[in-house]
């Protein structure tokens, strides 16, 4: 099954993707493992960002080009960018090894040039965009000429914005997309995501929505996941004391296991909207009430709360039907402590 029909699929759960990012601290053989154990621990599919720190910014110092605070303080952009980036020979090599465990990859390009990259490096079934680059309108462009479905996250997105990124998106040649909630604090707090603006979204652009999660816990996840998502993004790293640009806030391996896992079990009690009782509760049923005969009853006598009660269990005619037999003659002898049934009276 490709990933779009997954993503497509509401009786199966929710795509969880592992984001490497940069928590491969430059070494091709820990970004191999990141990729093993993402694997190994549930996840469907594992993304990569692909660009170079000359594609995002410039070699400068000056102030505009400088962070300050957080995770990356006194880094200036290129710095920053330079040591996250995944080298590009890399991806060939990294998507095959995905294959061979048997979970497809795709990436995050952020610019022209690097869709053209994964176009003939390694043809991803569909693609991401960062909220970074919603408004970056030459790169959905491109993108889109692609023909492929695109998750889109929508961190720090007005409507409009996103409203022009979809309209791009659509004019240029994509038919399916995905929009992620997302905020775009480093780590975020589970309060203010707004999580019910997804059904808003689902409406106001006709899509699937899903979730970019960058918390250290998995109740967004897991509300996300309630409220209909079908994908769920998390950063992910095999260690989050570790050096790796975006460790701080990624998800290690035992987590990540345990999110797929609860992701997996809050999707399936979602059910269906039908009102009905659940498979589980066919045996309990018998523990509700019914009528039955509470002391020995001749034929002819007649049926009252004296020799009749309503009581567990339920094997005899339902409590509703109660008015209907008081005052009905018994049609043959009836044996206490059974349940009346049709034609007991007339």
């Amino acid at each position: 099954m490709s990933l779009i029909d997954r993503i497509r699929d509401h009786a199966k759960p929710p795509l969880v993707v592992a984001e490497l990012s940069g928590n491969h601290h430059q070494n091709f053989d820990t970004a191999k493992r990141l990729v093993e154990l993402a694997a190994k621990n549930g996840t469907d599919a594992i993304k990569l960002q692909t660009y170079t720190a000359d594609t995002l910014t410039l070699p400068s110092r000056e102030p505009e080009f400088m962070v300050t605070g957080g995770l990356w303080d006194g880094k200036s952009l290129h710095e920053l960018y330079q040591e996250a980036a995944t080298p590009y020979e890399w991806h060939a090599p990294l998507a095959e090894f995905a294959r061979e465990l048997g979970v497809p990859l795709f990436s995050t390009p952020f610019d022209e040039s690097a869709v053209d990259f994964l176009e003939s490096a390694i043809e991803p079934e569909l693609y991401k965009i960062s909220s970074f680059e919603l408004t970056h309108i030459p790169l959905l462009e491109r993108v889109a000429k692609t023909g492929k479905p695109v998750i889109m996250s929508t961190g720090m997105a007005t409507e409009q914005e996103i409203d022009d990124a979809v309209a791009t998106l659509r004019k240029h040649g994509t038919a399916d997309i995905i929009l992620l909630k997302c905020v775009n604090a480093y780590p975020s707090n589970p309060d203010g995501f707004n999580l019910r603006s997804m059904e808003t979204l689902a409406k106001r652009f006709d899509c699937e929505t899903g979730l970019s999660d960058h918390t250290l816990s998995n109740e967004v996840a897991l509300a996300a996941t309630a409220l209909g998502a079908r994908v769920i993004e998390k950063h992910f790293t095999d260690d989050r004391n570790s050096s790796g640009i975006d460790a701080a806030f990624s998800l290690e391996p035992a987590e990540m296991k345990g999110l797929v896992e609860q992701v997996r079990i809050v999707h399936s009690c979602l059910g269906s909207e039908k009102i009905d009782a659940v498979n589980q509760d066919a045996e309990q049923l018998r523990f509700r009430r019914s009528i039955y005969v509470s002391k020995n009853i001749r034929q002819g006598e007649t049926l009252s709360s004296e020799n009749l009660k309503i009581i567990r269990p339920a094997l005899g005619l339902p409590p509703k039907r109660w008015t209907e037999v008081i005052g009905k003659t018994a049609a043959k002898n009836l044996e206490a402590y059974k349940p009346l049934k049709e034609g007991d009276w007339v």
